[in-house]
């Protein structure tokens, strides 16, 4: 069986999240939500999640997974916020027990913070099947942008977070912690081996100029057009340039904030103790 998919677009952090969903069944998965912050002020708010959960509402559906490709470094997560306005049960890679050791060093975080994955109702392993509805699910391990990656596949549908982009747009880059282009390129070609007309559902778009946002893509289209990853190039040509072109680009604008929270599940940092919950900002340390 194949999933509906719905598609939610936010222009400010240009992040494409889904409702996955079995219409036969009414049951869904949420995918890479985003939690709304603004830096000027600290503020969060929930408009992009709640926009999700009208949907859910208007289709009478049923939350049983909201999923998470990655730690993202772009957004914050609302997963913490879906699960308690209509359950379901947050999921994650496994390997984020990986970069929660790194950032828990990075940020000095309390010491009850465990970095084990507990902050998540689920770690997947690469390969595990999970059903939502009568849909069958499998988890992908994509690691290269992050070690902790994971695609979703559903039917003819592959939610591939920030392993690629669309085809004029390239791949992610690769230098955060335990990042690595060797196994972006390899984590790559596992995606397009699949059938040509797989579908092809990307976690951000950074359109070029002319072009209005769009996420959706075939593995023919990412195999004949891919800036960085077309059909002939090699692992090392690869690497060459996905290192050169990582050596110019700025950090993401929310890294900070958005990799304390998105490794706590989307959960804020525990209030101190006159009720305010805070972030920190490592100086001199990235």
């Amino acid at each position: 069986m194949n999933p509906t998919v719905k598609a939610f677009f936010d222009a400010a952090t240009w992040t494409v999240s889904y409702v996955v969903y079995d219409q036969a069944g009414g049951h869904c998965a949420l995918v890479d939500s985003v939690l709304d912050y603004d830096a000027k002020s600290g503020r969060t708010a929930t408009r992009s999640a709640d926009a999700l959960l009208a949907f859910v509402s208007e289709q009478a559906l049923t939350v049983q997974w909201i999923l998470e490709t990655h730690a993202h470094a772009d957004h914050l997560s609302a997963a913490h916020y879906l699960r308690e306005k209509v359950g379901g049960t947050i999921a994650i890679g496994a390997a984020i027990t990986q970069v929660q050791k790194v950032f828990k060093g990075i940020f000095h975080l309390e010491s009850e913070f465990q970095p084990d994955g507990g902050q998540f109702d689920h770690l997947l392993q690469d390969g595990e099947v999970f059903a939502i509805g009568k849909l069958q699910a499998q988890a992908l391990s994509v690691p290269g942008h992050t070690p902790a990656c994971m695609a979703f596949q559903v039917g003819d549908s592959v939610f591939v977070g920030d392993t690629l982009f669309m085809p004029d747009v390239g791949t992610a880059r690769c230098d955060f912690p335990g990042g690595s282009a060797h196994n972006l390129y390899q984590s790559v070609r596992k995606l397009l081996s699949m059938p040509p007309d797989t579908r092809l559902f990307m976690c951000h778009d950074y359109p070029p100029p002319g072009r209005q946002p769009t996420w959706q893509c075939t593995v023919a289209d990412q195999r004949a057009h891919n800036i960085h990853l077309h059909d002939g190039v090699t692992e090392a040509e690869f690497v060459s340039l996905r290192t050169r072109r990582d050596a110019t680009l700025e950090m993401p604008v929310l890294i900070l904030p958005a990799v304390q929270v998105n490794i706590r599940a989307g959960a804020l940092p525990p209030a101190e103790d006159n009720g305010v919950a805070y972030l920190k900002i490592p100086l001199n340390a990235l």
